[in-house]
Parts: structure tokens; C-alpha cells; sequence
């Protein structure tokens, strides 16, 4: 006897990222298509939309409405930090696992998510990027951060990204931060001519947004000591780079109770 699928639902599913996930929904043999949502692309078949077959499966153009008309277990969500909280609240007011590859989620946000996926017995994961390469890239750096506490982290992206810094980059220095004590960086007596210059500052370290048309997703750690440099990098081409990432997600947040922070969490 076969093994029920897991019946995800995708938020965004007319963006970029959405029709990748959708895309990969399709292709898993252990996935199912409960829903998707794109308003702007409300109506057409989901496969169709992502150059596929047609699936059967017409787009929403309402989150809540959509998942009150679907038994769904999962919610994948590539939207916007403006939607993405609502999502979040209507996805687990239903019990449905969301997996968010939306960033904008603030401490207190996490919290209150994490208290009610407990309260209704399900598991959740907000994460800022779901590329293996670069949580691989995120765990150097914190353990490069022992020995060489003063750094710097330089993440590029294309100009329409609305967030700065990127999710990536925030994780990484929290993550940075956990090994690293507090320490100011740089000569005491630093002036900026041009404000914003030394980009934002994190515990004493400073990171730089980079947004230009032609740029993908890439992120630089660059560490300093006497005598030498050591530069920590990952570079995403491509959106599907992220898909193995999303699959994992989907597979192990029906085995996780409570709202997990960070993909690293939930690989082996």
C-alpha cells in the first residue's frame, strides 16, 4: 500500500521562485499539488503555467480562500515581507505547515509563530535561503569567526530585491555572532564622507548591500587578521539550485513541531 502523499500548497506560485516550486511539486513522486496561488495569474492550470502539462489544478488568487477549499499540509511561500506574515498566521489557523522562503520575519514575529504551531501540534520553518552551498557557506564562516573575529560581509543581489540586507546575510551574522564576542572594528577615529559608506554596522562588523541589474544571488565573508585575508563565497545561479533545499523542507517540517529558524536546522 502507498504512503499518502504530502499535499503542498504554493503562495507566489506566478513569481520566479514560485514556478520553480511548483515545478518541483509536480516532479516529486511523494508530492502532491493541493493549490496555488498568484493573483496576478488567477485562473490558468498551475502546470501549464510553469510550462508543464496541465495538472488540473487552478491558480487562486487567495491564500485563505484557497487553503479553506483544500485539505493542504504544507504551505511553501515565496511572496513578499508584506504578505508573508499573513500567510504564515492563515497557513497555521488551519494547521498547515508553512515553509517560508520569505525574510522580514522579526524576533518577535518567530516567537509568536513558534508558540502557535506548538499550541496546534505542528511544525514550521522560516528560512532565509535554502541553498545547502550556502548554509554550508554560513556554518564556515562561524567557525572561522573563532579565530579570525574581524570581518566583514558583502552580499550581492539583482536591483529589484526590496529587502536589505538579505536574509542570507542577517543569518550569517547572527550566526557569526554566537562565536564571535561583541568588539568595535576599525580605527576609533572613522569618518564617513558619504553617509553609509561602511554599510550597516552588526556587533561592531559591518555589512554591504550590492543591488545591480545582471546580479543573481552571491554572498562574501571576508575575514582579516595580520598578514592575511581569508574570503569565504557562494554563488547561486539559478533559482532550481534552491529546490533540493525546498524539498528537504517539505519532507521534514511534517516530522518538526514548532517554528524552526533556519534551513540549517532540518539538514542530517
Amino acid at each position: 500500500m502507498n504512503e499518502r502523499k504530502i499535499r503542498v500548497a504554493v503562495a507566489g506560485a506566478g513569481g520566479r521562485m514560485g514556478r520553480e516550486v511548483v515545478k518541483l511539486v509536480l516532479s516529486e513522486p511523494d508530492f502532491e499539488l493541493a493549490a496555488a496561488i498568484s493573483p496576478s495569474s488567477r485562473g490558468k492550470d498551475a502546470g501549464e503555467l510553469v510550462g508543464l502539462p496541465a495538472c488540473g489544478i487552478e491558480v487562486g488568487h487567495d491564500l485563505e480562500e484557497s487553503l479553506s477549499a483544500v485539505q493542504a499540509d504544507v504551505l511553501v511561500d515565496f511572496t513578499t515581507p508584506q504578505l508573508a506574515l499573513r500567510h504564515a498566521y492563515i497557513a497555521i489557523e488551519r494547521r498547515v505547515r508553512p515553509v517560508m522562503g520569505t525574510t522580514g520575519f522579526t524576533p518577535g514575529h518567530i516567537s509568536d509563530l513558534d508558540m502557535l504551531c506548538r499550541d496546534a501540534g505542528i511544525g514550521g520553518l522560516i528560512a532565509p535561503n535554502f541553498s545547502i552551498g550556502a548554509i554550508l557557506m554560513m556554518k564556515f564562516a562561524q567557525e572561522a569567526a573563532k579565530y579570525f573575529p574581524h570581518l566583514e560581509i558583502i552580499e550581492y543581489h539583482g536591483d529589484q530585491k526590496l529587502d536589505a540586507p538579505s536574509g542570507t546575510a542577517v543569518k550569517t551574522a547572527e550566526l557569526v555572532s554566537q562565536t564571535r564576542a561583541r568588539m568595535k572594528q576599525g580605527n576609533p577615529n572613522e569618518h564617513e564622507t558619504i553617509p553609509g559608506s561602511r554599510g550597516g554596522e552588526y556587533d561592531g562588523f559591518r555589512i554591504h548591500s550590492v543591488r545591480l541589474p545582471g546580479v543573481f544571488a552571491q554572498q562574501e565573508v571576508v575575514f582579516g587578521a595580520f598578514g592575511q585575508t581569508l574570503k569565504i563565497r557562494h554563488d547561486s545561479y539559478d533559482r532550481a539550485g534552491y529546490m533540493p533545499g525546498v524539498a528537504t523542507a517539505v519532507r521534514k517540517v511534517m516530522e518538526t513541531t514548532g517554528m524552526v529558524y533556519g534551513f540549517e536546522h532540518m539538514m542530517d
